[in-house]
């Protein structure tokens, strides 16, 4: 077989007998040339079957034209979705994406950083993993002037960007709108409290009971270690077992409020009428449990459009280690009622 080679500019450059460096402003459309001399080199690169070599000129200027994104999972809807936003705002800057997924573990997180680093990325948007408490892994950047963006699972303290939703707000009017229902005993099933959102999900939750006079009692916070249906099926069923059982439940993630609904219905409760369940992010699968499931938004795709379109604005930002400080994005969230838990 035929070997095939890559058509070079010094290639372009022989057949139109043209200096090397006029080929290569003319592929690049630069003032300096005239036009019929960019739309002939340009013809000529086409009809030669020409493709321009990106690695070597990123390397020339020691970075990539791509993003790293390094996320627990691309399984779930909310992350799904924040990706197309991250590649949409991206792909229309001319820059690549390059994904890849901690699956929650800090040592595989780690790793990770290290390789998005070696790779010479222009930019980094990271969701941490459920096991992240130090995030010292990420300094790294910051130390080689990269554009780092956190979004929705962002660290307590790191100064960089962040891109979130008020998380605070959000568990204050999921749980406002139980209590609008009738719901006297209100349980909440929590994460891992080192990340704000899902301790500040649960200050709001606490704010809203004591706002209106209802019990805050720690039988009625169950903690799940991962956003796993399993996970929250074990909490569901140690809630609803308690001899004094909550009338409604507010789950920060669509999945454990799809479990919370489905074991609750294997033991005997009636939703909504006994159980009010709210969730969270209002994933595909919020629409198909029966009864649909009431849920927060989180607007994943505008949060993944957003981190890009921050990355993309900091790739020449020239400050200092010392000089970076944290500034937070905050997107909307509503809450959308339906069968779940529509008591009233």
């Amino acid at each position: 077989m035929k070997k095939t080679t890559e058509v070079t500019i010094y290639d372009i450059a022989k057949k139109l007998n043209l200096a090397t460096s006029t080929i290569s402003r003319g592929l690049k459309d630069h003032h300096t040339i005239s036009k019929k001399t960019i739309q002939k080199i340009k013809k000529t690169a086409s009809e030669m079957g020409y493709r321009p070599n990106n690695l070597a000129a990123s390397l020339r200027g020691n970075k990539m034209k791509t993003i790293g994104v390094l996320l627990p999972t691309v399984t779930q809807p909310f992350l799904s979705s924040l990706i197309s936003g991250i590649e949409v705002a991206a792909q229309k800057a001319g820059y690549t994406v390059l994904i890849m997924q901690s699956h929650d573990s800090y040592e595989e997180e780690v790793n990770l950083t290290q390789s998005l680093y070696d790779n010479r990325v222009s930019g980094v948007i990271c969701s941490l993993a459920m096991e992240t408490k130090n995030t010292d892994h990420f300094k790294r950047f910051i130390d080689n002037n990269t554009a780092l963006v956190f979004v929705d699972r962002v660290p307590k303290s790191f100064d960089t960007f962040h891109v979130v939703i008020d998380n605070y707000d959000a568990g204050y009017k999921a749980t406002k709108h139980l209590i609008s229902q009738g719901c006297k005993r209100i349980a909440h099933i929590t994460a891992g409290q080192e990340f704000s959102i899902y301790y500040e999900r649960k200050q709001g939750y606490l704010a809203a009971l004591k706002e209106h006079n209802l019990p805050i009692e720690d039988e009625l916070i169950a903690r799940v270690n991962t956003i796993t249906y399993e996970q929250a099926t074990k909490a569901c069923e140690k809630l609803l077992k308690l001899k004094n059982p909550p009338d409604g439940i507010f789950a920060p993630g669509d999945i454990l409020g799809v479990s919370t609904i489905q074991t609750a219905k294997k033991l005997g409760f009636k939703i909504p009428q006994e159980l009010a369940v709210i969730g969270f992010n209002d994933d595909p699968i919020s629409k198909i449990i029966d009864p649909n499931l009431s849920t927060i938004t989180h607007p994943a795709f505008k949060m993944g459009q957003t981190s890009a379109e921050i990355v993309l604005k900091n790739l020449k930002n020239s400050k200092k280690k010392n000089e970076i400080v944290k500034q937070i994005t905050y997107l909307n969230t509503e809450v959308l009622i339906r069968e779940s838990s529509m008591k009233n």
